[in-house]
Order: C-alpha cells, then structure tokens, then sequence
C-alpha cells in the first residue's frame, strides 16, 4: 500500500508546479472548512491555552489562518519528492550565512536550533547548501521502512546527513573535527524517561528537551537559532541569530531556557505558522 500510494500518487503529484499544487491545497483547506478539519479539537484547545485573553472570535480566526498555511505546507511537501536545489534555495533563502562563516573562521561548529514553524521540511533540503558547515539533522526514522527510506533520501538530496535519535552521540564523536551545525528541534515533547526542563512556555508549564544545551556544553559548540519568515505564498526567509558563543560558561539551563523564549517571541509574533495540530503538552508538571 505504501509503494501503490507513493507511485501512483504522491511521486506524480510532486512533478507539478506549485501553482497546481496551490490548487489541491485550497480545496483541501475547503474541505476542511466544511467539516474535515485535521485535529480540529487540539488545536482549538492549544490555542485557547496559549492566548486565554484573546475573544473566541480571534482564536478562530488563527486557527483557520493555521489550517490555510498547513494545506499549503502539505502541498509544498510533496513538491520537494522532485525539487531541484536551485527551485529549494529560492524558496527558502538565508539571508546571513555569514553567521556561521564566522565560526568557521574559528573552527567552531554549532548547534542548530529551532521549532516547528513555517516550513520546517524546506529548511531539511535547502539549508546545508547555504552555509559553511556540514548539516545534521536529528530525526526520529518511521515505522514503515519503505516512507522511512523515500523521506530520507528526499530530504538528504542537497547535502543533509540525517542522524536517527539514537546515534546522536556516536555522531558528534565520528564528527567532531569537522565543521558541523547540527539541528535540534527544540518544541517536541518528551517522554517521562527523558531528561527534561520545566519552563512555562504559551503560557502553559512546558517540558523541553534538554539535549540541546547538554551536547552544547559537553563539545562547546556555538548555540546559533534558525527563524524561518514567510515572504509570501512558497517562499521563506531564513535568519540565523547566535544565542550562544561560549555554552561552558552558562548557568544549568539558561540555553534552554533562552531558546524557548525565542522561539515563543517568534510564535506570538505570527502564531499561524506553528504547528498547532501538535500534541506538545502531553507531559504533565509532577
């Protein structure tokens, strides 16, 4: 079934131009408008949680200008089964590479941080041509081996090297005297094993993982985060910002903690673009 979807439907879709693909989104976003609507209750419940002094009116109104960005994210998703690099950069520009020309002029690798917001999937493809440093991508692999093998290999096509969770630290080792930026998606939610930090975060108590800030002071790596702005329809910006340069010297858990405040600013300044259908706070505070 996953071969059958693949071939005879998601491989052919991803040859046409986004302007078509634009047109399978509107009337998915229709669809759900009249009724089919993704997750309809979490995300309602996530954002009446992070904003309880906005009107219901408002709540509504983000919520369907989430629904209309996610459509378009799940057309500009299967564009990047056949994109090309020069389609991928355009699409998905960073705008000052030089911030990691300055590491490399001092040997430094980083950390590469961020959230689920705007086009996360773009960022994959197209960032690691863009900068000095060899991307990393932490991922969690799929269940379904033949997904998990098509999704790889579209999103490692432009140079990424993707690292399954659980070879995080094999890989710093195999990597450590080359220039690397390795990226932490840094709103997933933990698992009750994990080691986590307690912050409030959209106004709710929040466990982040930890993983980023531990790595960061264990090879004293550069903390640099990726904000990704929406320019228009199919077409993003991406800024890096260094949120850290000397890790070691950090108090416990002021990384962390720096990180998530940004990425909340960026949230609360156009929370559209999050991925509000996510499932973020199913770990509760003991």
């Amino acid at each position: 079934m996953a071969r059958i979807l693949y071939y005879l439907i998601i491989k052919p879709l991803s040859f046409l131009p986004m302007r078509a693909l634009y047109v399978l989104a509107d009337l998915l976003y229709l669809l759900m408008r009249c009724g089919l609507t993704y997750r309809k209750k979490v995300v309602f419940s996530n954002l009446s949680h992070a904003f309880p002094d906005k009107p219901d009116e408002e709540i509504r109104a983000i919520a369907w200008k989430f629904y209309r960005h996610f459509c378009d994210l799940l057309a500009e998703s299967i564009r990047l089964f056949s994109i090309s690099e020069k389609e991928a950069i355009a699409r998905f520009k960073a705008v000052n590479p030089e911030v990691f020309d300055a590491l490399a002029a001092q040997s430094r690798s980083a950390l590469l941080v961020g959230g689920h917001y705007n086009n996360w999937e773009l960022f994959a493809v197209a960032t690691d041509p863009q900068i000095s440093h060899q991307l990393l991508g932490i991922y969690t692999p799929l269940t379904n081996s033949f997904f998990e093998k098509k999704f790889s290999e579209s999103r490692s096509k432009f140079g990424l090297i993707l690292v399954p969770k659980k070879k995080v630290k094999d890989t710093f080792d195999q990597f450590k005297s080359q220039l690397t930026a390795t990226t932490f998606a840094i709103d997933q939610s933990p698992r009750k094993s994990q080691r986590v930090y307690w912050t409030k975060f959209l106004n709710q108590d929040t466990a982040v993982h930890f993983g980023a800030e531990k790595y960061a002071k264990d090879y004293n790596y550069a903390v640099v985060y990726g904000s990704a702005r929406k320019v228009k329809r199919g077409h993003y910006e991406l800024r890096f910002e260094l949120l850290e340069d000397s890790p070691k010297d950090t108090p416990e858990g002021a990384i962390t903690e720096r990180q998530t405040r940004r990425l909340e600013a960026q949230i609360y300044e156009a929370p559209e673009y999050w991925l509000w259908t996510h499932k973020r706070w199913k770990l509760k505070k003991p």
